[in-house]
């Protein structure tokens, strides 16, 4: 065994091979030389696995060619464009929300320079990075103040722990929500210092369950949107109007989390009712919590909005500076919500509400141009098939919406070869498997997309192949 061990050839002569120094002047003399060590170790462990019997000597240029295809691999970039073909609008996976236009050269013109983030112009003192966007929200939801976090998740972790720490906060069974990534509300809540109390079950919540639970202890009453899941049927829940007297009443504060948070009411657009906020805050709620980045069309963003006495709390709080936006989702948020403005029509502008409302029409006409384009130009089969997507990312739970997508299939492959096949080119293309069918659903694919995903259809199966 020792002998063969000894056959190995050494770190440092590797590294100084014509193989290895045109490796070296791509990736650098540290990532080599670490990937050259980690081939040794396996070489090493196979030759002790076969108990030192005679093994075959390394091949240099296999050995660096296998190199090679490790650094490239591993240094690969890993954040790249997709194709959403899931029917999925806001699909967390992917980066939910698909930025307007103007969002996008918010982001540039501010990426690129500098940028009066923290400074007031008018005085050249520093400023609060939340004045950008705070008249604009109290004017489209009626909030007497509002400020910005980074995530949904963040503002209710927010506004727990600067209100509530080592208190009570008081919520129904029914709202103790789950959202992807397995964030629990009870988590959250435990998380921020205070302490949960329960009450009513899992259908039914009555008015008089928080009147019982409310004592000296407790500091607010905690509504939660169910936005990912409903429950029908042979239930009850105290409306908002009675939580914000009772929460007058005994002095508690009625925050509610709406998770998605929408601004105009989407009913008007054949689309299910979402609590509006500006509906929220009329029916007297203390603050509401909202997510940037789902039906509101913009940036990962926590929205706090509410009375200003509440929000400056929670201004002040040190967990604000710990989660505090930045000031590329700043720039892009506002320019969303100036696209909330008149005259600006926002389900025109914004593309999550553009996705939603799209007519189905439109989406079939896609379809049929891509199942013409990928039959036309690869080997595969394509076929249109009605089908029907999802607005996504616990938005509008009931809501199914009618959709078309291309059916691809090929004799040789199965169903998950092809999405693997499609996942994996220089443009990853997503759709989804459905009874053994891969689909590619063109609800949240745009015109230019179609295109696209024709190209890669004809450089993964050509016909001549």
């Amino acid at each position: 065994m020792q002998d063969e061990l000894r056959r190995l050839p050494k770190v440092q002569t590797l590294l100084e091979s014509d193989a290895a120094a045109r490796l070296i002047s791509l990736h650098g003399r540290e990532d080599v030389a670490d990937a050259v060590r980690a081939k040794l170790n396996i070489a090493r462990s196979k030759i002790m696995a076969a108990g030192g019997a005679s093994t075959s000597p390394i091949s240099e240029p296999v050995f660096f060619n296998e190199i090679a295809d490790d650094l490239s691999a591993r240094n690969a970039n890993t954040l790249k464009r997709a194709i959403n073909a899931t029917g999925v609008i806001i699909h967390t996976n992917l980066g939910r929300a698909r930025l307007a236009p103007e969002a996008i050269e918010a982001v540039q013109t501010v990426a690129a320079n500098y940028s009066s983030l923290e400074l007031t112009l008018q005085d050249g003192k520093r400023g609060s990075r939340h004045a950008h966007v705070e008249t604009l929200i109290c004017q489209l939801t009626g909030a007497e103040a509002a400020m910005v976090v980074n995530n949904c998740a963040a503002a209710i972790l927010s506004c727990l722990s600067a209100l509530a720490s080592g208190k009570h906060v008081i919520a129904s069974r029914g709202e103790l929500v789950e959202i992807g990534g397995s964030f629990r509300m009870p988590d959250v809540i435990t998380q921020s210092g205070a302490v949960l109390r329960e009450v009513g079950t899992t259908n039914k919540t009555h008015l008089s369950d928080y009147e019982q639970a409310i004592d000296d202890d407790a500091a607010i009453l905690l509504k939660s949107h169910t936005s990912n899941f409903s429950i029908v049927g042979f239930t009850s829940a105290p409306s908002r109007q009675a939580l914000s007297a009772l929460a007058r009443k005994t002095g508690t504060i009625l925050v509610e989390d709406l998770g998605s948070g929408v601004l105009i009411n989407l009913a008007e657009y054949g689309l299910k009712e979402e609590p509006v906020v500006r509906d929220v805050i009329a029916d007297g709620v203390d603050l509401v919590t909202f997510s940037g980045d789902k039906l509101l069309g913009g940036p990962q963003a926590g929205i706090i909005a509410g009375k200003r006495a509440l929000v400056d709390t929670v201004r002040r709080h040190p967990i604000a500076r710990a989660v505090r936006i930045d000031k590329l989702s700043l720039a892009a948020l506002r320019a969303t919500l100036e696209l909330y403005r008149a005259p600006h029509d926002p389900m025109a502008r914004i593309p999550v509400l553009q996705m939603l409302a799209e007519p189905i029409e439109a989406i079939e006409t896609r379809a049929r141009k891509l199942a013409q384009a990928i039959r036309d130009e690869t080997r595969l089969n394509a076929e249109v098939v009605e089908t029907t997507a999802r607005a996504g990312a616990g938005s509008l739970p009931q809501q199914d919406l009618p959709s078309a997508a291309v059916a691809v299939s090929n004799e040789q492959s199965s169903a998950e070869h092809v999405s693997a096949q499609f996942r994996s080119a220089n443009l990853p293309v997503i759709g989804r498997i459905s009874k053994d069918t891969f689909l590619l659903d063109m609800r949240a694919v745009s015109d230019e997309e179609v295109d696209l995903i024709a190209r890669v259809a004809q450089t993964l199966w050509p016909h001549d192949a």
